[in-house]
């Protein structure tokens, strides 16, 4: 039984809404609106604080995979302040998954995102 409630829900889909925003201005306004102002992203490649660092590993991510998006792979699940979920990235074009990874996000008060704590399970292999 999942205990996710329409404040997590939101909350992912802010986040998700930051991470497959590509026009610079809306990057920044996605990233506002889904962190605090000190908040973070720790995954197994990226470890940054605020929203001038996190707006730059998403940009980097969409440099290096253009035309693919974020896409929710499962129901938000979510306890008292803490949400989790998976997710892949997807060409937008054919369809692969080369990456895929579950999040899990600790919300404030407002439901901003403080900490976000990522894990990657799918990886492309690097040449």
């Amino acid at each position: 039984m999942s205990g996710s409630t329409e404040r997590h829900e939101s909350a992912v889909a802010r986040y998700l809404e930051a991470w497959n925003a590509t026009e610079p201005e809306a990057l920044r306004k996605a990233v506002a609106a889904a962190w605090t102002a000190d908040g973070s992203h720790t995954d197994p490649l990226a470890d940054v604080r605020g929203h001038e660092q996190i707006a730059a590993v998403i940009a980097a991510v969409h440099e290096q995979f253009p035309g693919f998006a974020f896409r929710l792979l499962c129901t938000v699940d979510g306890r008292h302040d803490i949400a989790r979920f998976g997710w892949e990235l997807v060409n937008q074009a054919d369809g692969p998954a080369p990456v895929a990874g579950s999040d899990v996000l600790t919300l404030d008060g407002e439901g901003r995102i403080r900490p976000v704590t990522g894990f990657l399970d799918r990886m492309p292999a690097q040449a």
